[in-house]
């Protein structure tokens, strides 16, 4: 099992986000993604969030908030992931180079034209659509061979 966080960081009507194209051997190779990855022994989602952003944008978190959690079983073909969703739109710090790929400021409207993984408009909507705004969510995304098959979602109100 794989325990990650992953946050999408917005500004002005735009959103950083996270090209994967500096490792070759990179399972996420050419996809675009907000940012974050995958917990130290010990830490808990928040630590994993605020320690990831930082390593990978060199921004620091004041406030976040959460969003939800997706599973992804056998996501690689080997482990289950369980990812922890985060927005966060209070941040310092300037934006630096990252070893993970290159960063972006993406209008929110142009995200969905980015090559993503072919699940992400559906859980990006449920952070970016106002109707989901006071609801947290808890999904099942099935991924074969990196190809997107189905998905499963509850909502929580109270977010």
């Amino acid at each position: 099992m794989v325990l990650s966080s992953l946050c999408y960081i917005r500004k002005d009507g735009k959103t950083l986000m996270l090209k994967r194209d500096k490792r070759e051997k990179d399972f996420h190779k050419g996809k675009y993604n907000g940012v974050g990855g995958k917990f130290e022994k010990g830490e808990t989602p928040e630590e994993c969030l605020i320690r990831e952003v930082f390593e990978e944008t060199g921004l620091i978190l004041n406030k976040f908030n959460y969003e939800g959690i997706i599973s992804f079983p056998m996501f690689d073909g080997v482990d289950d992931w369980y990812t922890f969703v985060y927005t966060a739109s209070d941040f310092t710090g300037q934006v630096v180079d990252s070893d993970e790929g290159t960063l972006h400021w993406i209008e929110d409207e142009e995200i969905i034209k980015l090559n993503l993984w072919d699940g992400d408009p559906y859980f990006l909507e449920w952070i970016y659509n106002p109707e989901y705004a006071n609801q947290t969510f808890s999904a099942k995304f099935i991924y074969k061979e990196k190809k997107y098959i189905s998905h499963q979602v509850i909502f929580n109100g109270g977010k």
